[in-house]
């Protein structure tokens, strides 16, 4: 059957509630993760269910997590009960708390059980009221203070922001709002819950979406995606040109005959000039741009060419690779090798993701995308020295990428929001990038 289930937070005047359809023979530790995506929690505290007349009474029977279990909680795990066994007629109700801190206590309601199309989803939000509370906001009353500090037009903005600055010392930083309700966002989430947001993704995004822990991030992961490539067709040849130049040039300067390098393995200082000049450092590098080892942005450009394959050192000079002569003087063989190239192809698995998320969040190119590549690195799992990573150890860690970007005039010239906002070029690039997997 398919259960119509309303899902209310107890004690929110009005009501804080999501109605889901559910696949009746759903068990109740994916009814938990699909509750953490209709109200957009992060699966940050432990939770129970429990049937009776109320969550709290004695005459209750509770539903284990795994780590009740692991604790030896007397109770039923949770993953052995199905739905359509604690909620049986219309109007059954049981209960499903959620930080017993802050004590979100939700109570699920059957409203209906129809009969089940054959490809219906497995959980889908069809209604819902009320933004969802923040994580660790303090409960029913937090909430509410919240809600109103956060809203300029709120009835009770003015005095419940003073109130607010009166316990915390500070204004809520923006982040801390209430998560307003959407509906499309809730089911975009709810896809990744019950494994659909993964059909029909190239592996290599596959595995990313299966690695990450909570559903918002998958959900997100296949999003961007989506917009990434969503406009497939050929890039015009204007556009193809202006991309490659800067390789264009250092494949025709290195020549058949190649390049002698210095005694220290580096290119020469007119090389160097000319190579700042192309990759247009008067206007972000402050130096002469006359030694290679001075000038890193020149240095990172010509061991990406390396790294590509388009050049190798040999006996103290810069030599064509095979494929370097193959596309020398071909603009859009160029562009097509380059973009098979990134991520690289590496054993540190830190390399590939991030650079992964880089071209993701410079393809579908929304706000500043060194900070959603740092915020879907953490959902993932990752850290840097047990701390989230932040947008300065995705420019490291991404160094390959990022450094083939900015040789294609893939950032913003201005300086302030350099390596934070991407050109179309940038975008064109990281979109040809991600679509060899289709």
């Amino acid at each position: 059957m398919t259960y119509r289930v309303r899902v209310e937070l107890a004690d929110t005047v009005p009501p804080v509630w999501r109605r889901l359809e559910l696949a009746s023979d759903l068990f109740l530790n994916e009814v938990h993760d699909i509750i953490q995506a209709a109200f957009a929690w992060q699966n940050s505290h432990l939770h129970r269910f429990g049937s009776g007349p109320g969550f709290y009474s004695p005459e209750t029977e509770y539903y284990l997590m795994p780590f009740d279990v692991a604790e030896g909680e007397p109770g039923v795990p949770e993953e052995q009960v199905r739905l359509d066994e604690v909620l049986v007629e219309d109007g059954d109700r049981m209960y499903y708390v959620y930080d017993f801190g802050d004590d979100w206590e939700h109570v699920l309601t059957l409203q209906v059980a129809l009969p089940r199309e054959p490809d219906a989803p497995r959980a889908v939000c069809t209604a819902g009221r009320r933004p969802a509370p923040s994580e660790d906001c303090g409960g029913v009353m937090g909430y509410e203070l919240l809600l109103a500090a956060t809203d300029p037009q709120h009835a009770d903005h003015v005095e419940a922001l003073a109130e607010y600055r009166r316990a915390f010392g500070q204004a809520p930083e923006p982040e801390r709002a209430p998560v307003p309700f959407d509906v499309e966002a809730v089911n975009a989430v709810l896809r990744a819950v019950t494994g659909q947001v993964s059909a029909g993704l190239p592996e290599p995004i596959a595995e990313l979406v299966a690695g990450a822990r909570l559903p918002a991030v998958r959900a997100r992961l296949a999003e961007l995606y989506s917009r990434a490539v969503s406009d497939q067709r050929e890039p015009a040849d204007a556009v193809v040109l202006e991309t490659v130049r800067a390789y264009a040039w250092l494949l025709h300067h290195v020549g058949e005959e190649g390049l002698k390098l210095t005694g220290a393995g580096y290119l020469p200082p007119a090389s160097v000039r000319e190579a700042a000049d192309i990759l247009g450092l008067d206007r972000t590098w402050i130096g002469k741009a006359n030694r290679e080892v001075q000038t890193l942005p020149v240095l990172w450009f010509r061991e990406s060419a390396q790294k590509a394959g388009l050049l190798r050192k040999y006996k103290g000079k810069l030599l064509l690779t095979p494929v370097g002569r193959r596309v020398r003087g071909d603009h859009r063989a160029l562009w097509g090798h380059l973009a098979e190239q990134v991520p690289p192809k590496t054993k540190e698995k830190s390399e590939w993701v991030s650079g992964l998320l880089l071209l993701l969040t410079v393809a579908a190119a929304e706000g500043n995308v060194l900070i959603e590549a740092a915020e879907l690195m953490t959902g993932l799992g990752w850290q840097v020295d047990g701390m989230p990573i932040e947008k300065g150890d995705v420019m490291q860690l991404a160094e390959s990428v990022r450094t083939v970007l900015d040789a294609l005039g893939g950032w913003s010239d201005d300086y302030t929001i350099r390596w934070d906002q991407p050109t179309e070029q940038g975008r064109e690039f990281a979109r040809a990038a991600l679509l060899r997997w289709l």
